[in-house]
């Protein structure tokens, strides 16, 4: 699979009349503690950003660069968050759905298909593709996945700040050697998932 991903899809979608398509990721989805966050974006066809690629692949210095490309260029762009809170109450799959659906909510001007990495949502009946490992294939949903990890990395180093113990600024809330260190010493604090499998050994504990 090729690290760079390709504006292929976009452009066959262009070609049948499609012209406010938006690729979307989230992130956060496998994290102990702390939000998802999910992002939007419409690339404008006529401007190409050099460099995009699933989040995960840069380093935090250059997704801040292509961040600022892309919000600068981009037709629209949104974000959205949901809780640790209302992870636990709704469950993992459900909250995904949600933080999407309130990203797209929030998008002006609106969208007419949506390129979403590996969910199936439905949003207003509009016409979408859920596509494996969509941040890794296609140039919108990579440009997306920045836009979310950006988003919610610099949500954990605010986090950070009211919760320092933990070391939320290093791992950014994911399960790390560190991060259960912190646990063992400290407990859970309010930003854990308490539902999670990991958090629920320390409350029963």
């Amino acid at each position: 699979m090729s690290f760079y991903p390709n504006n292929r899809q976009e452009k066959r979608l262009l070609k049948k009349g499609f012209a406010l398509i938006a690729g979307i990721d989230e992130v956060g989805k496998g994290a102990w503690a702390g939000p998802i966050v999910a992002a939007a974006v419409i690339l404008n066809p006529k401007i190409k950003i050099k460099g995009v690629k699933d989040s995960k692949l840069l380093r935090a210095p250059d997704r801040q660069i292509l961040f600022n490309q892309i919000v600068e260029s981009a037709i629209a762009w949104t974000t959205a968050a949901v809780s640790q809170t209302e992870i636990d109450r709704l469950g993992i799959k459900q909250a995904n759905i949600l933080v999407i659906q309130k990203a797209l909510k929030k998008m002006r001007p609106q969208p007419d298909y949506l390129l979403i990495d590996a969910i199936k949502i439905d949003y207003q009946n509009l016409p979408s593709s859920a596509i494996i490992d969509g941040d890794y294939k296609i140039t919108s949903v990579a440009a997306a996945s920045i836009i979310a990890k950006v988003t919610r990395d610099k949500m954990m180093d605010e986090l950070a700040e009211k919760y320092p113990a933990y070391g939320f600024k290093q791992h950014k809330g994911y399960g790390t050697s560190h991060h259960f260190q912190m646990i063992v010493e400290h407990g859970i604090c309010q930003l854990h998932r308490k539902t999670w499998q990991p958090m629920r050994y320390f409350l029963d504990s």
